[in-house]
């Protein structure tokens, strides 16, 4: 079993930065892959940005340029820096992680943009 615990959303105005972060404990494997989705009010869950432990990235098109993804692998932690943020941001972000073939969702952090 693996936990993830997500932290850093909040009420940010158009044009602001956030950080998030997420913690994994429990059962970690050594190669695994760490990546954020969001949900916004009415919509289906979408991908954000992905991290292997080799260092791999990738991003959604709508957030290249703006987000980044980071991971402290001594830390298990995976962040999700957000800069330059327009309100189609607001979501519910999820961390997400894979490893041995088995996937775990956190419960996601809320981050609300206004206009």
């Amino acid at each position: 079993q693996v936990q993830l615990v997500e932290s850093g959303g909040g009420l940010v105005q158009a044009g602001g930065s956030l950080r998030l972060s997420c913690v994994a404990s429990g059962s970690i494997s050594s190669i695994n892959t760490m990546s954020w989705y969001r949900q916004a009010p009415e919509k289906q869950r979408e991908f954000v940005a992905v991290r292997t432990s080799g260092g791999t990235t990738n991003y959604a098109d709508s957030v290249k340029g703006r987000f980044t993804i980071s991971r402290d692998n001594a830390k298990n932690t995976v962040y999700l820096q957000m800069n330059s943020l327009k309100p189609e941001d607001t979501a519910v972000y999820y961390c997400h992680y894979v490893g041995r073939a088995m996937g775990y969702w956190g419960k996601g952090t809320l981050v609300t943009v206004s206009s």
